[in-house]
């Protein structure tokens, strides 16, 4: 190997929150990584603030949970909880927004909220603990080229002279909505331009903190002002009483000297208070999908596989979901007991649940809120508006439980027909292609607690004929399968005698007898 050449078995470009969780992710199974990324340190931008419970699940696997509470820099009692203003975010009508407290039954640890920079950071103490990571902090990926047996990256540091070049099994382009790893895959995207300019402003004020006292609890505030046409503007915090951000759609053109950004956090909010800038910045409001997440040996993750408006927090929760799926399945390929065709499943199931985030939920909240604009003017008929707003009240809250990504008709899921999506409805039972609700189980620990790295088979009777037939085929073909001991009420409110859980936490089976054989052969991807 020549002097300047590094060999390790993944290769992740960009080390933001769905890289670096990646690399954990397969460093908990053993498969060592090289982590390619730009920035030496996170960079102090707000964004990805809002982790959903599915999330925080993530980081508890993850070893990071307790880390990242600790980092958080707005109170508890603060948590997600927003809400949605007409007119001005100080005007006569508000409602509450993206309560997903609702569902908070359904999965296993709470939200949490805090700005990405602050969740990279933890991402990157946790990932320098594990052996198996190699970071390297401040250089950029040159190239990337595969071929039969493996792919090679061509890397210079960024200010420096230094040149490596890494050689592994596979790569993956966490590296952005830029990627350079999808240019290099030829992975084409498709687009939906809404031909908007929204402006980032991320300021300090007391004042406006002052102001909100009136909204106890909320950490992001939209506001829908009929001239907007559906498109928001957002407040969030930072902290709690000084740092915030806020996005808005703007004229065409406009640049950081060409508007008076002030006046305009004021008309949104309809009031004046002090301002002091710390960055401003544009952003074209678009949606984009990879047309595949794989191309041989090269994969695509997070930004580099779609990105959207930063409208519901649903950005980087879906990016870490996608680590997920492609960490189980790239470890398992390693571990030699998956068939090849396992990695063709990460698109199968995780592009389909984008383009639905996508197209049921944040362009279809634009439209909705278009429409109610068009319709609704407390100036022409208040007694029709308020009657149209107190709809959207109850409509928010339907709009959280409905938000549920699955993996209904995944090849690797022994169940109903269906294709994957996130429309989809919470539920304690377990079924095949859903996320597992959290229950107690025999030992008198919640299930989340049981759960190793590999498949679980959760068991009425963990010593039965059904079980005996999973470990017998299990050992056969060499695939990592732990057998839990359901307990009476676990088995009542999931409704099935014996359940099998994918690395993932996603239900690949329930039932009460099956061919054993037959139903590892396909979650293993066979």
């Amino acid at each position: 190997m020549p002097d300047n050449q590094d060999s390790t078995q993944v290769v992740i470009v960009g080390g933001g929150p769905v890289g670096t969780g990646l690399a954990i992710e397969l460093a908990l199974r053993g498969v060592r990584s090289i982590l390619v990324e730009r920035y030496p340190s996170p960079q102090p931008i707000p964004k990805g603030q809002n982790l959903t419970q599915r999330t925080m699940e993530h980081f508890h696997f993850w070893g990071a949970e307790p880390a990242l509470r600790a980092a958080r820099t707005i109170p508890p009692e603060y948590g997600m909880g927003g809400l949605t203003a007409y007119g001005t975010l100080l005007g006569d009508y508000q409602h509450d927004w993206l309560k997903r407290e609702l569902v908070q039954q359904f999965y296993f640890k709470g939200n949490e909220r805090l700005p990405q920079y602050a969740t990279e950071a933890v991402l990157r103490a946790r990932a320098a603990e594990l052996p198996e990571i190699t970071t390297l902090y401040g250089w950029t990926a040159e190239g990337v080229e595969q071929d039969a047996e493996g792919v090679t990256v061509t890397v210079a540091e960024r200010k420096g002279g230094g040149r490596r070049v890494l050689r592994a099994a596979y790569a993956v382009g966490c590296d952005g909505s830029k990627s350079t790893v999808r240019e290099a895959a030829d992975i084409t995207q498709t687009r939906s331009d809404h031909d908007r300019l929204m402006v980032l402003l991320v300021f300090r004020s007391t004042g406006l903190h002052e102001l909100l006292k009136r909204y106890p609890g909320k950490s992001f505030y939209n506001v829908l002002h009929p001239d907007l046409e559906g498109y928001w503007q957002f407040f969030g915090r930072v902290d709690l009483g000084t740092t915030w951000f806020f996005h808005a759609p703007v004229p065409a053109g406009t640049t950081k000297d060409s508007m008076d950004f002030t006046a305009l956090l004021h008309r949104a909010a309809g009031a004046e208070f002090d301002v002091a800038f710390e960055h401003i910045g544009f952003w074209d409001l678009r949606f984009a999908i990879a047309d595949q997440y794989r191309r041989g040996r090269l994969f695509v993750a997070g930004d580099a596989a779609h990105s959207h408006p930063p409208y519901g927090g649903y950005g980087i929760n879906t990016g870490l979901e996608d680590a997920v799926n492609l960490g189980w399945k790239l470890a398992a390929s390693f571990g030699g007991w998956a068939p090849p065709g396992l990695l063709d499943t990460y698109d199968a199931e995780r592009r389909p649940v984008f383009a639905s985030t996508a197209g049921d939920f944040i362009e279809r909240s634009i439209h909705v809120d278009r429409d109610f604009l068009a319709e609704h003017d407390p100036l022409r008929d208040r007694a029709a508006f308020e009657a149209g707003w107190a709809a959207r009240t109850s409509g928010a809250a339907t709009e959280v439980a409905s938000f549920e990504p699955n993996y209904e008709g995944s090849p690797i899921v022994l169940g109903p027909a269906g294709k994957p999506g996130a429309v989809g409805s919470h539920s304690l039972a377990a079924r095949p292609g859903h996320h597992l609700a959290p229950q107690p189980v025999a030992s008198g620990e919640n299930v989340y607690e049981a759960l190793g790295l590999g498949f679980a088979l959760l068991a009425a009777e963990p010593d039965g004929p059904v079980a005996r037939q999973f470990r017998a085929a299990a050992e056969e073909m060499r695939l990592p399968l732990d057998v839990i001991a359901l307990g009476d009420k676990a088995r009542e409110n999931y409704a099935a005698a014996n359940v099998l859980v994918r690395p993932d936490q996603f239900v690949a089976w329930a039932g009460d007898a099956a061919d054993a054989q037959a139903v590892l052969e396909r979650a293993r991807g066979g």
